[in-house]
């Protein structure tokens, strides 16, 4: 085939969203170190406890986590089985609807989540001090673009 309608090739260097992937996914993959040696955790328990601990004193269903992290339904159940399992979380049963669960940091998980949030803010902070001020600040208002213009076009499709 030739000419517009031709299917085009498909360069994944140039693919913005493998190029996100691949970043999300080394940053994750080099701050996971942080906390998965010393506390056994996946990046998907982190990123539950994480959520968790932003208001502790507020569960969370794990439709909520979900929504929150955007991990689908499966991820976030083995992660709430593993943490669960862990002693990180506690799980409390809804009295008005017994089919949901609320979730929550235990003292065990905020200790955890004591110990890794500091450290891995400081990954944080190293990796964005080798931009410029401006560079991060274009980074920042890119990524929330980015974010509002892919949940526009994910309501709509």
């Amino acid at each position: 085939m030739t000419g517009p309608t031709a299917p085009r090739h498909l360069d994944l260097e140039t693919y913005l969203p493998y190029r996100l992937s691949i970043l999300s996914n080394t940053i994750s993959g080099a701050i996971a170190a942080l906390y998965e040696s010393r506390h056994g955790l996946s990046v998907a328990d982190w990123r539950l406890m994480a959520v968790l601990g932003m208001d502790p004193d507020r569960p969370l269903t794990q439709t909520a986590l979900c929504a929150r992290t955007r991990m689908d339904k499966v991820q976030v159940s083995r992660a709430v089985k593993r943490l669960l399992d862990f002693g990180h979380i506690a799980r409390e049963v809804d009295a008005a609807d017994r089919r949901r669960a609320h979730l929550r940091l235990t003292k065990s998980g905020r200790s955890v989540y004591g110990a890794v949030a500091p450290a891995t803010l400081e990954w944080e902070r190293e990796l964005l001090s080798r931009l410029t001020p401006a560079e991060a600040a274009i980074l920042d208002t890119v990524i929330a673009r980015l974010q509002q213009v892919a949940d526009e076009m994910a309501a709509n499709s």
